[in-house]
């Protein structure tokens, strides 16, 4: 199988300097992390991707049994790593990705030796002891109105996931993100993300390990930054100067410094 058609895969930067991997969201793609590549590009060598059912993907190669658990989505991560032949990668992933990097790291050490979780949540709904911001009805009748009315879902949704209303812009180009996913392979991957439980992973993570969070994110909480940071040893948190779930697009120079910033203290 050619994995560069099948994930668009995009290589660029400094092909000399240390890879770093980007990898997008539910319902986005390679293109939304385009105000971070210019900042990394000068002294490291940059991977960019879309997931199957993503972007500019080969949509024929979606398959609802991989793509029904996130661990399929690490095997993605995971041969796209191979067929680079990366070695001792920085994978940074937004959202649901933070989550697939590490399972990803577990199945390759050897191409993964560091990670920077932009936004993660190992688990959506509140569980006792762990508040996920959603409850289990709150995420049914999300995924209900997805399955039923994919479009109008993302024009209602995107604002509040973006979460500055003053900049309508931002939300608009997250709903055009999700409206050019396809619906049906949209409906697969927020099943696998919102109904997804990856709190056990975070034991796994023997790595150098970024953790971003937002000060208000309705998506991620704080509380649930707080547990991510407390469940991997040695990793470090650092709290935005920015609201919303995706900081990179909402707040680019403030994320950018702190990516920047822990790939500098790398050894």
């Amino acid at each position: 199988m050619d994995i560069d058609r099948r994930n668009n895969v995009t290589v660029t930067g400094n092909l000399l300097g240390r890879t770093v991997v980007l990898a997008h969201g539910f319902g986005c793609d390679q293109n939304m992390w385009r105000l971070t590549v210019p900042a990394l590009a000068r002294d490291y060598r940059v991977v960019l991707f879309d997931y199957v059912g993503a972007g500019r993907s080969d949509l024929s190669a979606f398959s609802e049994d991989r793509y029904g658990s996130l661990d399929g989505y690490a095997e993605d991560v995971v041969e796209v790593c191979e067929a680079l032949d990366l070695r001792d990668a920085v994978f940074v992933g937004h959202s649901v990705s933070a989550m697939i990097g590490v399972m990803a790291a577990k199945k390759a050490p050897e191409r993964i030796g560091a990670l920077v979780m932009v936004a993660p949540s190992p688990r959506y709904v509140d569980d006792e002891g762990y508040r996920g911001g959603f409850s289990a009805e709150d995420i049914d009748e999300l995924l209900m109105s997805l399955e039923s009315n994919y479009l109008g879902w993302s024009a209602a949704m995107a604002p509040v996931i973006m979460g500055n209303a003053d900049r309508p812009d931002l939300g608009e180009e997250l709903k055009n993100s999700f409206c050019a996913t396809d619906p049906d392979m949209a409906r697969v991957f927020a099943r696998t993300t919102f109904l997804s439980d990856s709190r056990d992973d975070l034991r796994e993570v023997h790595v150098p390990t970024l953790i971003l969070e937002c000060t208000q994110d309705a998506i991620a909480p704080r509380e649930v930054g707080a547990f991510v940071h407390q469940a991997i040893p040695g990793s470090k948190l650092v709290t935005l100067d920015a609201t919303g779930h995706c900081p990179h697009l909402s707040a680019p120079e403030a994320t950018n410094e702190a990516i920047i910033g822990f790939l500098e203290g790398l050894q």
